[in-house]
C-alpha cells in the first residue's frame, strides 16, 4: 500500500520530523496549560503545588510526565528536523521558505 503512494522517490522517513515537531508543540502547550491551572510559583508553596498535582489532581502525574518528556521529544525532533534541512541543503530553496 505504501509503495503505490504518489510521492517523490527522495521522500524518506526523515521528512516526518516537521509534523512530529508540531505535535510535540501542541502537546507542550496543552499540558502546560493544565499544569498551570494547579501550579503556584510562590517559593514557599511551589513544591507543595507540584506534590498536589501528582497526588490530588486526576491524572496529574501523567500530565506532568507528558510535559517533561514532551519537552525532550520536542528538542530531539527540532534537532533532527534542522539536521535534515542542513544535510539535504534545503535551506537554499527559496520556494520552500516562501510556502512555510
Amino acid at each position: 500500500a505504501f509503495i503505490d503512494l504518489p510521492t517523490p522517490s527522495n521522500i524518506s522517513s526523515w521528512w516526518n520530523f516537521g509534523s512530529l515537531l508540531g505535535i510535540c508543540l501542541v502537546l507542550q502547550i496543552l499540558t502546560g496549560l493544565f499544569l498551570a491551572m494547579h501550579y503556584t510559583s510562590d517559593t514557599m508553596t511551589a513544591f507543595s503545588s507540584v506534590t498536589h498535582i501528582c497526588r490530588d489532581v486526576n491524572y496529574g502525574w501523567i500530565i506532568r510526565y507528558m510535559h517533561a518528556n514532551g519537552a525532550s521529544m520536542f528538542f530531539i525532533c527540532l534537532f533532527m528536523h534542522v539536521g535534515r534541512g542542513l544535510y539535504y541543503g534545503s535551506y537554499i530553496f527559496l520556494k520552500t521558505w516562501n510556502i512555510g
